[in-house]
């Protein structure tokens, strides 16, 4: 019985090291998931907003839109605070395949938690003071 406790000791050991591996994910790839290169995103404001979107970062996402901000999800107006809270850190563009309009226009590769992957475009318009006044989204084919 002592040398058959000494195998199952010895197994769980085992056991626990090997599901150690495998299930050990550097904290790199955890935080960089969300991670892509915007540099061909050349309006600084654009560019900070995806940047923040990718992040998940509500504090940067709101500071860059004016108060009274306009969302439009394939042509229909919904409510842009409710969208926000709700997106940011659950959905991210996977890729920028095209962009367009001075880096107004951006399409690409996204994937949302809830709707799972698609092509997406986020058109910007901003106002005079340079805060995003306007944000159409919705399914692209391109």
């Amino acid at each position: 019985m002592k040398k058959l406790n000494h195998y199952l000791v010895y197994a769980s050991l085992i056991t626990l090291s090997a599901n150690g591996q495998v299930n050990a994910t550097p904290t790199s790839t955890i935080q960089n998931i969300n991670v892509m290169n915007t540099d061909k995103l050349t309006n600084p404001i654009v560019k900070k907003a995806i940047d923040a979107f990718q992040a998940g970062d509500k504090k940067a996402w709101f500071a860059l839109f004016t108060d009274d901000a306009e969302l439009f999800d394939d042509g229909n107006k919904i409510n842009f605070n409710n969208f926000s809270e709700e997106a940011l850190g659950h959905e991210h563009f996977t890729s920028i395949d095209k962009v367009e309009n001075n880096s107004l226009n951006i399409y690409g590769k996204f994937h949302s938690d809830k709707w799972g992957n698609f092509k997406t475009y986020f058109k910007f318009t901003l106002n005079a003071e340079g805060k995003i006044s306007r944000l159409e989204i919705g399914q692209a084919s391109y």
